[in-house]
């Protein structure tokens, strides 16, 4: 037997390093506006957590990383020539290397909560996205930073800047950018994504400090928001009102809906509470009809839970900080089936790979769960910051890209797999 056929007849298993379906996370709650991800990561951490490939000092905000093209985008404050002021910046996402950084707008002062921006933004080809605290809507150039097309949402369609300022992100879908900006007879906007010319506006609906969400509901494309007067849907090419779904406001409303089939989900603090709609249609026409309601109870602050076969995994509680429990509940009943405290009211969640929970505490854990309503099934868990942490964490190319309100780390996930050959 000649060395050939010997080398022929082994099969030499090396351990290799494998980001197995490696996906961008372009915009706010990714690129399925559900908070998920394709990706499957290392569910084994060392005992001193995944290692750190970079740690940065970024600035003050309330934003989650954007993840596109080798790139991290976020959105801050910091001091530019003496004076502050919202910056549009991009990260190199292997080294956290600054790439560009560009003044974009007043800057937010808040004592209560914390300083910056509060949204995140959006990533689109050779685009980025940007929607200050003030309502100033931005295209730059996403490998430059050099601006492209600009939108002053108050002084050109009447926009509302809230309590804390605008915090909602501009959310991409198709070809259109869609905000709510709360003006009257053009609340919701949608703007061409290349040259940034108005395709149409709609309603009267004040904002909230939620975001958009996209998505397909018996059939038919439409952008949900969650505004002051509820739920409104409209169609994704024109504007046109599809559904209402009137729910309460009380000084805040900021965890996004959720869509589950012919199901939505909404929540928000201030003794609101939480609840589920059923969409259904005749011919052309749309309605609302209200599922269940829990007045004060279900209900999440400011972070926003993800659905996997028609349950929700999120982080309940009202101002409960560093106690606040992750829960699962089932999004067609209210019905609690699980509870488990000890993460606090903010930080958030995201699905991983179909299989799993990761969560974000407002302190800083990192914890990843199974996405199981039989149990609560801890994982594996790390703390890489501290301080305040109030936003998910994001995964794209086998990496955890976590924040506080001024730092930002990233952290190696990908699954160690069995190679043959």
């Amino acid at each position: 037997m000649n060395l050939k056929s010997i080398a022929f007849g082994i099969t030499v298993i090396l351990l290799g390093l494998n980001r197995g379906q490696s996906a961008d996370w372009p915009q706010y709650r990714g690129a399925n506006h559900d908070g998920s991800t394709p990706e499957k990561i290392s569910t084994k951490w060392p005992q001193e957590g995944p290692r750190q490939v970079w740690k940065a000092e970024l600035g003050e905000s309330f934003g989650s990383f954007a993840l596109s093209g080798g790139k991290a985008f976020c959105f801050i404050q910091r001091n530019v020539n003496g004076q502050d002021s919202e910056v549009a910046m991009a990260l190199d996402a292997n080294t956290g290397k600054e790439l560009w950084a560009v003044p974009m707008g007043k800057p937010t002062y808040d004592k209560q909560g914390g300083d910056g921006p509060r949204s995140t933004p959006t990533i689109d080809g050779g685009s980025a996205y940007f929607l200050g605290a003030h309502l100033m809507l931005t295209c730059l150039d996403a490998n430059t930073g050099k601006t492209k097309w600009q939108h002053d949402l108050v002084k050109e369609y009447n926009g509302k800047v809230i309590s804390w300022n605008h915090a909602g992100s501009p959310v991409l879908d198709g070809n259109l950018v869609f905000v709510n900006a709360g003006g009257e007879g053009q609340a919701l906007l949608a703007f061409d994504k290349k040259d940034g010319k108005l395709v149409w506006k709609s309603g009267s609906d004040k904002p909230t400090h939620a975001s958009p969400v996209p998505a397909t509901i018996l059939g038919v494309r439409q952008i949900v928001f969650f505004t002051q007067s509820g739920l409104v849907s409209a169609a994704a090419n024109d504007g046109k009102i599809l559904w209402r779904h009137p729910f309460p406001y009380k000084t805040s409303t900021a965890s996004d809906p959720i869509v589950w089939k012919d199901i939505v989900y909404c929540s928000a603090g201030y003794g609101v509470g939480g609840g589920a709609c059923k969409i259904s249609k005749t011919g052309n026409d749309f309605s609302a009809t209200e599922l269940w309601r829990q007045e004060g109870g279900t209900m999440n602050h400011w972070t926003t839970p993800v659905c996997k076969d028609g349950f929700l995994y999120g982080i309940f509680g009202f101002k409960e900080f560093g106690t606040a429990p992750l829960n699962c509940v089932e999004i067609a009943t209210g019905k609690k089936v699980w509870s488990q405290p000890g993460f606090g009211s903010g930080g958030g969640t995201i699905l991983v790979g179909g299989s799993h929970v990761l969560v974000q505490g407002d302190k800083g854990p990192l914890v990843l769960v199974e996405a199981t309503p039989k149990a609560y099934t801890e994982v594996a868990r790390a703390q890489p910051l501290g301080g305040k942490c109030w936003t998910m964490p994001v995964v794209s190319g086998g990496r955890i890209f976590a924040r506080n309100t001024k730092q930002g780390v990233c952290l190696d996930v990908a699954p160690m797999v069995a190679t043959g050959k």
